[in-house]
């Protein structure tokens, strides 16, 4: 949605169209996006759920990102980066004025989504070592910000130094 008036036309069709939603692939996981029959369970429990949320806390700016946890395929990514659907038209909107202008000067929100079934956040969870699982809940999260370009200056630089030292420590 690049036009000037797509936001509105989109807003039009599903005030028109009731029992319709138009939303951006990635408004939302998949999982969400497309409903399935059959859901998913959970590896983690709510209680090891609340001990991992802080470790991730550590590494986003509370103010702009709110992290939830869902239980996804094993084979899906361990932390995938989203952004509300709401927000987007919100923000996209203000950019034309009329009248909204104060949702242009709110933060940018994201959901940053921690797939409970995953192994590596098994492996962030169950890790003995402190400074391990927090290098590899840092290296997780900024691997999802790097796929939305949202990894920029110096800590994009961190990220690649510290990619190159965790290959270096396996081979």
């Amino acid at each position: 949605m690049s036009g000037v008036i797509d936001n509105h036309f989109i807003n039009t069709l599903e005030q028109k169209f009731e029992n319709s939603s138009f939303l951006r692939v990635d408004a939302d996981i998949i999982d969400k996006l497309i409903k399935k029959e059959e859901e998913q369970t959970s590896k983690l429990s709510e209680e090891e759920q609340n001990k991992l949320k802080p470790v991730f806390e550590k590494f986003v700016n509370k103010e702009n990102y709110t992290i939830l946890f869902e239980s996804l395929s094993e084979n899906d990514q361990p932390i995938i980066i989203t952004q509300p659907e709401f927000m987007r038209r919100m923000k996209d909107m203000s950019k034309l004025g009329g009248g909204m202008d104060y949702m242009g000067t709110m933060p940018d929100s994201y959901n940053l989504v921690v797939n409970t079934n995953h192994k590596l956040v098994g492996e962030i969870l169950n890790a003995t070592d402190n400074a391990k699982q927090e290098n590899l809940a840092k290296q997780l999260t900024d691997l999802a910000r790097l796929s939305q370009n949202l990894l920029k200056g110096q800590e994009l630089t961190d990220f690649i130094k510290r990619s190159v030292e965790m290959i270096g420590e396996k081979g």
